[in-house]
């Protein structure tokens, strides 16, 4: 630990540090925001370890009074005036520190900067876009230099062994304008773990779930990446034991058991095999139910033992880069590590071990046209049979070789800064016409989670895999065709302030704001409804039948019968298949599990037959849509005397029992 001076006795007595992770602005200018989030901030909960480690050890002060605020915006509102306040209070002083700002939040990030600015209040601001341009231009960019000269510190790189010296600098009033860290990349062995911020824990919809990085860089030179260019191409690693004592401590103290390991790439952390045999005794001696998801290379599944191990260690995803299927694309990115020949057995091992290939596509290569993207996404769907995909529109990220290359070769990027967030057009594509590039990306994205694939899919996975997979459908879907954006950055329910907007924009009249609302909050109830009914035929498709039901279809099917057809047979008639199902499972079991295989009554079937408290041989919700379908003509045609309002009332009252079948099924297993 290096020797800072000591503290400054005259320096103010109390310090309130605010960690602040800022959100972005949608297309209209407002900020981003949601009721429940999605994915916690590695990079706070990282600067809060760090934080807590320093208050811990007084070595700012044994009198010193330092309280320590986390925000994510994405999240939590921030209250600027409320935190200026503080700021004026006698012997107090206020540091806000933006921290792990990337490219698409720079501009929100620069907003707030200059607010707390003109308060009087010290601001540092750190993460990709900064340390980017600091690591990959010659010169400071526009955007990056106004705030320098707004009075803004700017970190770059990472700040474990630094952040006691930088935040002495900040308590004494003297902050330099730049800490720059990118040439002294440091040693994570002695470093304070994450600390998953309190306060936000049920600002998710997964309480339980957290985020560590358990090792830093990627030894691979990928043009579009920016981590080899700020956390550097050698790898550097968290001790083992801290790492497992975390996640036990995590587990006894919040019922944290799930992660999100963030490493760029964890089959390169030397510790893999130390790690997953650390959280395979956690899992069978402390009884510590662990499930985990991490980020690996295509090469990964070549290990030896790791894909077994990740699974017994209680992995149930692995998300990987694949990029693209196109030879020559993969090529101009210098991803020569991915074997196009090779996915498809990739695919397989992991899924014979249990665990889920999320695989990772970006769409806007040199070699990508309209008709070469459709073609990849049809055999990404068919050939590969892959159970989950994100889709990503190529962008040149301030910090990667594509930025550096673009800027040299004079092209022509996006202006804004706010755009850079992987699902909207930067550049001019050589193949693709503007507009017809963000159609591509959009089709890629509803014809994978379209619900022919999606039931395809969970008739394909583990069973233990099964719920797992159906919620991030929902998660997906929720974020492509009800919010508008991408799951990697869009939660539930959006919260909106009519006064949080981009200044380049004028703010809206209260009306002319509330008609906004009123659209905006019509069009995410409509997208719920579609979304709803869309998972609940992929629920009713896919979903595991009892034994009777299973033996009861297969009858029907024997007698060329559709599954659908059970509804027009007479109470007797299905009460046949019935006792012949019950009968032959009674054979089968010999009597050890007799007891569990029930023959309903007649007035049990009775109630099968017209599906009212009972689901169990509805496979679809087909017949349901072509009833409404028909009553929804007729309204329109005026042929009122031909709607039934008797079976109008019954088929509504089978909606809400279906629905909440539906709906009790997923609360059993979700979050």
């Amino acid at each position: 630990m290096e020797k800072y001076p000591q503290f400054n006795p005259s320096a103010p007595k109390r310090l309130d540090l605010y960690l602040i992770k800022p959100s972005k602005y949608d297309d209209d200018g407002y900020v981003i925001r949601y009721w429940k989030g999605v994915c916690p901030s590695n990079t706070l909960a990282c600067l809060n370890g760090l934080s807590e480690d320093v208050r811990k050890r007084g070595v700012l002060g044994k009198d010193l009074k330092f309280n320590i605020r986390n925000i994510d915006e994405t999240v939590e509102h921030i209250d600027i005036q409320k935190i200026a306040r503080k700021n004026g209070i006698k012997g107090n002083r206020t540091v806000v520190c933006l921290v792990g700002v990337q490219s698409n939040q720079f501009p929100r990030a620069s907003d707030l900067a200059r607010a707390f600015r003109e308060m009087g209040i010290d601001v540092l601001i750190g993460g990709f876009h900064v340390s980017g341009v600091f690591a990959m231009l010659p010169e400071l960019s526009p955007e990056v230099q106004k705030l320098q000269d707004a009075g803004v510190t700017l970190v770059a790189g990472e700040v474990e062994g630094r952040w006691e010296m930088i935040l002495k600098d900040a308590l004494e009033g003297q902050l330099k304008p730049v800490y720059n860290f990118l040439q002294e990349k440091p040693d994570l062995s002695p470093a304070p773990m994450p600390v998953f911020p309190k306060n936000l824990r049920n600002s998710y919809a997964v309480s339980h779930f957290g985020t560590i990085d358990c090792s830093r860089g990627c030894p691979f030179a990928c043009s579009f990446c920016t981590v080899i260019n700020v956390q550097g191409r050698t790898m550097r690693f968290r001790p083992v034991d801290p790492i497992l004592k975390m996640i036990r401590d995590n587990y006894v103290r919040q019922k944290i058991s799930a992660y999100f390991f963030t490493d760029d790439n964890f089959s390169r952390n030397k510790n893999w095999n130390a790690i997953f045999e650390g959280l395979i005794r956690l899992r069978r001696e402390e009884n510590i139910p662990i499930s985990f998801m991490i980020q690996v290379d295509t090469q990964s599944h070549r290990l030896p033992g790791f894909v077994s191990k990740a699974a017994e260690a209680g992995c149930s995803q692995v998300f990987i880069g694949l990029e693209s299927l196109n030879e020559k694309n993969l090529e101009a990115a210098e991803k020569k590590q991915n074997k196009v020949h090779d996915f498809q057995n990739m695919i397989a091992m992991y899924h014979e071990a249990g665990i889920i290939a999320h695989l990772a596509y970006i769409i806007g290569f040199p070699f990508d046209s309209e008709g070469s993207v459709a073609l990849d996404m049809a055999r990404l769907r068919e050939e590969l049979s892959a159970p989950m995909a994100s889709f990503f529109m190529l962008t040149p990220l301030p910090g990667s070789l594509d930025h550096q290359a673009a800027l040299s070769q004079g092209r022509v990027m996006d202006a804004d800064l706010n755009n850079f967030d992987s699902f909207h057009e930067t550049f001019r594509h050589e193949q693709m016409s503007s507009g017809a590039w963000a159609l591509a990306y959009g089709s890629a994205w509803r014809n994978f989670y379209g619900v022919s694939h999606m039931i395809r899919i969970l008739k394909q996975v583990p069973a233990k895999r099964y719920w797992d997979i159906f919620l991030k459908f929902v998660w997906f879907k929720n974020s492509i065709e009800v919010e508008g954006g991408h799951p990697m950055l869009d939660g539930f329910f959006r919260v909106k302030s009519r006064k949080e907007r981009r200044k380049i924009y004028p703010m809206e009249s209260r009306w002319t704001y509330f008609k906004r609302r009123a659209g905006d909050m019509r069009r995410t109830l409509i997208g719920w409804i579609k979304l709803a009914m869309e998972m609940e035929e992929v629920w009713l498709e896919t979903r595991t039948r009892g034994a009777l039901e299973e033996r009861v279809v297969l009858e029907l099917s024997r007698r060329q019968k559709r599954i659908s057809d059970w509804r027009n047979l007479r109470v007797r008639e299905l009460q046949v298949f019935y006792r012949k199902a019950a009968a032959y499972l009674e054979r089968s079991y010999q009597g050890g599990i007799t007891s569990s295989v029930r023959i309903p009554s007649r007035f049990q079937l009775w109630l099968k037959k017209r599906d009212v408290f009972s689901d169990s041989l509805t496979s679809s919700r087909r017949p349901l849509d072509e009833f409404w379908g028909n009553v929804r003509q007729h309204l329109k045609q005026g042929k009122l005397e031909r709607i039934r309002p008797v079976r109008v009332a019954f088929t509504g009252l089978r909606e809400i029992v279906l629905f909440s079948q539906f709906f009790l099924s997923i609360s059993k297993h979700s979050w």
